[in-house]
């Protein structure tokens, strides 16, 4: 049996195990908060909101159909914050842990998986970088929840106050988004702290590091000095700076007389709110103000970035920012007649500029295909429905609230659009479509054709 599927699928393939890898996690994170055990009021929960939140736990996402503080207890947050960080990092990155724990030697096949998982090429080197990105998670983890700890304690004690450290600083370093402060109020976010230095600007650090990749930071680490980066740390940075800088100055622009948003805040509030924002739309998914009451300009905007995302190999999801870097040079190329796209001085190779577009038809077809469906079904203006939809793809977690009064069509349309931009269109598509690789036997004659 185990020949013939090896047959079947040509051989092994690390992209599928990483498909299936995160549907299992799925299944059994929403089976286990189905149960009493899970719940405030000991009773089942259904199947669809507990397949919900195990799907944007998993995808590290945050949108949910029902508030984590008031719905569901210690255990059952305990199950979600533990689905965010094996999300996170990747099913094979845990499994690796205990692997180093118990000196157990790592195989082949685990390297390789872990590799895809990683979203790199390689898997020289993986155990190394593996070691470095468990240690860095532990340590950015821990000074986050140390510094979220300090200033909760002031508001809930000590006990829940490191609850409430532990549990954030591991949701806004995956990207994650969930949080555990609408006891009071459900769906509030981060507004009761949406001008206070010490939460903003932790998050913020969290939501940055944890989106920049895990290839980068060991690069960081490395080399130390920015001529000395690979092309793609380069690109990241680049592209991730000119991102939270330009989110920043709009969000400032398109809501700074908002009385809803920033016009209720003095101008430190309102700088401090603004770079939050830029920086959630990061898919973080944290909202420090009301993303319903943002002006048209700014929800563009959002579903904009949040589309983008976070780098490749990191917590977050979306297109990817070096993606998005790729495109933007390709077309620089091509309007001033060159043929080879460079970037610090290297080439950048046609296969990369081919998953490039591909992600960018994909994840476009993707946001208004389901954004047209969700507000024929719903009968929601498009721009709410593109805004959840966008949110779900790019694994944001931003919402405009309409998402806990969806139609179960439309709940299990945004499941199927978190599992995407998680696992990745691509890793998706070889795992699942692509058989055992062939030289062709046939070369075609060049075709033209007129673009443009």
């Amino acid at each position: 049996m185990h020949n013939w599927f090896y047959r079947r699928t040509g051989g092994f393939r690390p992209s599928l195990m990483m498909v299936i890898g995160f549907l299992a996690v799925i299944f059994a994170g929403a089976l286990l908060l189905m149960t009493p055990l899970a719940s405030r009021s000991g009773t089942w929960t259904d199947f669809m909101t507990a397949l919900f939140t195990a799907t944007s736990a998993t995808c590290v996402t945050g949108l949910v159909l029902v508030d984590t503080a008031q719905h569901w207890n210690n255990f059952g947050q305990l199950i979600i914050l533990l689905l965010i960080q094996v999300g996170g990092l990747g099913f094979m990155t845990i499994a690796t842990l205990f692997s180093l724990v118990t000196r157990r030697t790592i195989t082949l096949r685990e390297r390789m998986v872990l590799s895809a998982g990683l979203n790199l090429t390689d898997s020289a080197g993986i155990v190394r970088l593996t070691r470095r990105v468990l240690l860095g998670t532990l340590a950015f983890e821990g000074i986050g929840a140390a510094i979220l700890a300090c200033r909760f304690a002031l508001d809930y004690g000590l006990v829940k106050g490191l609850k409430f450290g532990i549990f954030h600083s591991v949701s806004a370093f995956c990207n994650a988004g969930f949080d555990l402060l609408g006891e009071e109020k459900a769906f509030t976010s981060m507004s009761a702290y949406v001008d206070d230095p010490v939460i903003c600007l932790t998050l913020i650090a969290l939501i940055v590091i944890g989106g920049l990749g895990f290839f980068v930071w060991s690069d960081l680490y490395e080399k130390r000095a920015f001529r000395r980066f690979r092309l793609h740390t380069k690109l990241t940075l680049v592209t991730t700076g000119a991102l939270l800088l330009s989110g920043w100055l709009l969000t400032l622009w398109f809501e700074w007389t908002n009385p809803d948003t920033l016009g209720a805040l003095g101008t430190p509030g309102k700088l401090l709110a603004a770079a939050f924002q830029s920086a959630t739309l990061r898919t973080a998914g944290f909202s420090a103000l009301d993303q319903g009451a943002l002006t048209g300009s700014s929800q563009g905007l959002a579903v904009v970035f949040m589309l983008i995302g976070g780098s490749p190999g990191s917590t977050a999801g979306g297109m990817k920012t070096v993606t998005i870097a790729v495109l933007l040079m390709t077309a620089w190329t091509a309007i001033c007649g060159r043929t080879e796209v460079v970037a610090f001085g290297r080439r950048i190779s046609p296969r990369a500029i081919m998953n490039a577009v591909t992600m960018l038809v994909v994840g476009t077809v993707f946001a208004f295909g389901g954004s047209i469906l969700m507000s024929h079904i719903e009968g929601l203006p498009f721009l709410s429905c593109l805004y959840e939809v966008a949110s779900a793809f790019g694994t944001a977690g931003l919402s405009t609230g309409i998402t806990p009064g969806l139609s179960t069509f439309s709940q299990c349309l945004l499941i199927v659009l978190m599992y995407f931009g998680r696992v990745g269109v691509l890793t998706l598509g070889v795992g699942i479509l692509m058989r055992r690789q062939s030289p062709p036997k046939i070369t075609y004659p060049e075709g033209q054709v007129m673009v443009g």
